[in-house]
């Protein structure tokens, strides 16, 4: 969400790779010892990663061919707030968008909701300009609004230094124009305020809440137990959830230096961790809503997006009008309707980028839908350190290869 952006092994790495052949000879035989292989590569990347700045690290790789690869992996020192395993619960960030796209799409098909149906239709006097911006420009952030992220107003309750309950009504009223300001329909700039209206428009149009709809429509149907809309940040669900960590104050500034200055002492609310960090686990995520709530397992999210991609949640019109997409150079390709398209070094793939305080994450599949990654990293701003970004882009980088079968790149720094 702010930006579009896992260490001492837990025991043996959660590493299964496709069946072997009779005899452990053969063309099988073969793929399964390159796919070990290639797992323990990845493997050793993951760890690198954690103790490089990303601290906490889930992979999970599907290649469609045989049980996925999972990986775990944290900086020894995190093991004394958790022990990090593939399933665990995450906050995904704003690859909740998909979600919410998909939604949208699905009452587009039932005749409830049109593309070019104006805001002003739908929330009228919510949103300044609405009478301008369509349903379609919410979803592919064409429609010139500004974001309320980092409005002197709201940006106490993103560090969780204030806590304040901010419905989508207030968000709406306190998002700006964009600087400079941007005729509606001409311009990709991403702004989390266009999922907080699509929300809305959602509830109005079937009359349902945004949680209820969501299980209704995707987190029942597809079998996704452990997968909900976050409205607080209470995590006594029953299943360990991930705990996410920022930089501290002196730290997040020199971060932040290149693109903003940013005032002495103005950093995350927590408890203290070791290298300068905070536990940002008890901020509360709930305005994030339909731009950014949901929790979800790598697992459960890897299975909606190949539900999605393969033609199971939309037909086929409003599939090709998701992946119908603008110029996005700053997210690696194009954005259609809540969906990204990334040109990697192996392939294009489709999905979303997630980021909350303490929680960061890529999640893909193939162009068929039979193939995912994913990698959920347990901070965000602190894999924008030189180091940390680096190895974390090679993980990312590695994983997305691997979902392809194709060799990892020889510049992975997996030693």
């Amino acid at each position: 969400m702010l930006t579009m952006a896992l260490a001492t092994c837990l025991g043996a790495a959660l590493v299964s790779c496709s069946d072997a052949g009779s005899g452990g000879v053969g063309p099988a035989a073969g793929r399964s010892a390159a796919n070990t292989a290639a797992a323990g590569r990845l493997s050793a990347l993951a760890q690198k990663a954690a103790d490089t700045g990303s601290l906490g690290v889930i992979v999970r790789v599907d290649s469609g061919d045989g049980k996925p690869v999972e990986i775990a992996r944290q900086a020894a020192w995190t093991k004394d707030d958790h022990h990090l395993a593939a399933g665990d619960r995450f906050r995904v960030g704003s690859n909740t968008k998909t979600l919410t796209a998909t939604l949208v799409l699905q009452q587009v098909a039932d005749k409830r909701i049109g593309l070019d149906d104006t805001v002003e239709q739908w929330l009228p006097g919510l949103v300044k300009g609405g009478e301008h911006i369509t349903v379609r420009m919410l979803l592919n952030h064409t429609s010139g609004l500004g974001d309320f992220l980092l409005t002197p107003q709201f940006l106490p309750s993103l560090t969780g230094q204030a806590k304040r309950t901010w419905t989508p009504e207030k968000l709406l009223a306190i998002t700006p124009e964009q600087d400079p300001p941007t005729e509606p329909g001409k311009t990709y700039s991403y702004s989390n305020a266009n999922y907080e209206a699509l929300g809305l428009i959602l509830e109005k149009a079937t009359g349902s809440g945004l949680a209820e709809l969501i299980k209704k429509k995707i987190t029942g149907p597809l079998g996704m137990k452990d997968s909900y809309l976050a409205t607080k940040a209470d995590w006594n669900t029953g299943q360990q959830h991930v705990t996410g960590y920022e930089p501290d104050a002196e730290r997040l500034k020199a971060i932040l230096s290149r693109t903003v200055d940013l005032p002495e002492g103005v950093g995350f609310a927590g408890p203290e961790r070791s290298g300068d960090n905070v536990d940002t686990s008890a901020i509360d995520p709930g305005w994030s809503w339909a731009a950014g709530g949901m929790v979800s397992t790598a697992q459960d999210w890897q299975r909606f997006l190949t539900a999605l991609i393969s033609g199971e949640l939309l037909p086929e019109a409003q599939l090709k009008q998701m992946r119908t997409t603008v110029a996005a150079p700053e997210e690696g390709g194009g954005y259609g309707l809540g969906l990204m398209r990334v040109d990697t070094t192996c392939g294009t793939v489709w999905g979303h980028t997630g980021g909350l305080p303490g929680y960061s994450s890529e999640i893909y599949t193939d162009a068929s839908g039979r193939r995912s990654v994913a990698v959920l990293t347990s901070t965000n701003f602190g894999i924008k350190e030189e180091k940390a970004a680096t190895t974390n882009k090679a993980l990312v980088e590695a994983a997305t290869c691997q979902m392809f079968g194709k060799s990892q790149p020889a510049a992975s720094p997996t030693g």
